[in-house]
């Protein structure tokens, strides 16, 4: 184990919020968090804050945000990490390592991002510099072309697999309808997200609008403790492992539907806990585009290369299934605020564990897997969790 724990957080609903900042969206999440925890702002010992921004505003320096958004946090060191689509992740595992070098007993992790503020051109242009821009800045359709040219070339190499990208997007609409967090609760159906239509078109072919994840606001936070403080907590959700692996950005120079460095995350995760898939009780993974899902299938082991198709089509990821997949509703329908999601993710799976997730419950949930990416399967994080107390 890493030596810390997760004993609190809080989430807001994502979507298209009236707050005008990303302070304003991490003021939301801060106190609730603390307070979910059982702590107030004078035990907090370090911030550690995820935010890409990257031009969503013109207010950077974002670690300082949060001390302005919360009363009694004005004189803890701060800090903003920033790792493309796993900024969340990558500001947690900072208060992971903070909390297990014995720097401090409690650590807050905010993710925040305010993305709709923006002309959909300006949004798309932003986020393509989590791509390899010299290389692939011209790239029709900014990132959902990206994983276009991923899809167009999974097809090439193994058939045709857009009705089990529609099959993945059902799935996990369908979860998000119990999601009270999520931005868009409505339940598509297999059929809908399968018919190319007036509104359900192709965004990069062969990637039609449900194929891809949603533009979002929200911030999400966890309040992090050391083992000896967390054993006093209300809660406590272990890491039993976790792991960074990063691979090449340029797509250019690897395989772009191997996903390399999440098959190595996901390998290095589950052996350093000492487990299986079959000993875990759901994923909450990182599904940008449908077509991300589906081959993640492939990279954490549910199937050979190839063969993740089979894996929704035999319903191993569904709600009721061997292997729970996003019963959040993932980043399809909970929304993809950049900085927030990796943050979302492990809220998500810890409420699952405690037996907090209202109607999202996976029955008997005692060890999750979470998968957040940034960028193309570039910066891939896995994380291990089950509860402690």
């Amino acid at each position: 184990m890493s030596g810390a724990e997760i004993v609190g957080w809080a989430h807001s609903k994502f979507g298209k919020s009236e707050a005008g900042s990303t302070r304003e969206l991490m003021a939301e999440v801060i106190n609730p968090a603390l307070e979910h925890a059982g702590v107030t702002a004078k035990d907090v010992d370090g911030i550690f804050v995820g935010v890409f921004n990257n031009g969503f505003s013109k207010q950077d320096f974002q670690g300082a945000l949060a001390a302005m958004a919360a009363d009694g946090l004005d004189h803890v060191p701060a800090v903003r990490m920033e790792n493309a689509c796993a900024t969340g992740s990558a500001a947690l595992y900072s208060a992971l390592d903070f909390i297990a070098s014995g720097r401090g007993k409690i650590a807050l992790v905010v993710g925040a991002e305010k993305m709709t503020a923006l002309p959909t051109k300006e949004t798309g242009d932003i986020l393509l510099s989590a791509s390899y821009r010299e290389e692939e800045a011209d790239v029709e359709g900014g990132f959902a072309g990206l994983f276009g040219r991923i899809a167009s070339h999974y097809f090439q190499r193994y058939g045709d697999r857009s009705e089990e990208l529609a099959m993945i997007a059902a799935k996990n609409h369908s979860n998000g309808m119990k999601n009270p967090y999520a931005h868009m609760q409505k339940d598509f159906g297999f059929e809908f997200c399968n018919t190319v239509s007036e509104k359900n078109p192709y965004v990069a072919a062969p990637l039609r609008r449900t194929d891809c994840s949603l533009v979002s606001d929200g911030a999400a936070a966890l309040v992090i403790a050391a083992p000896d403080v967390a054993a006093n907590m209300k809660r406590a959700v272990a890491f039993k492992a976790r792991n960074h692996v990063n691979d090449i950005l340029a797509m250019s120079r690897r395989d772009p539907i191997a996903f390399e460095g999440a098959r190595r995350a996901w390998q290095k995760s589950l052996g350093d806990a000492g487990i299986t898939l079959d000993d875990l009780s759901f994923v909450e993974t990182h599904d940008c585009f449908t077509i991300a899902e589906l081959i993640e299938y492939e990279a954490m082991g549910l199937a050979e290369p190839g063969k993740g198709y089979r894996v929704i089509r035999e319903g191993i990821t569904r709600k009721d299934g061997r292997l729970p997949v996003n019963p959040s509703g993932g980043l399809k329908s909970k929304g993809h605020p950049i900085g927030a999601t990796g943050v979302s993710m492990h809220v998500m799976a810890a409420m699952q564990l405690c037996g907090e997730a209202g109607d999202m419950q996976v029955p008997n949930a005692t060890m999750a897997g979470v998968f957040n990416m940034g960028g193309a399967a570039v910066a891939n994080y896995v994380s291990i969790l089950e509860r402690t107390k």
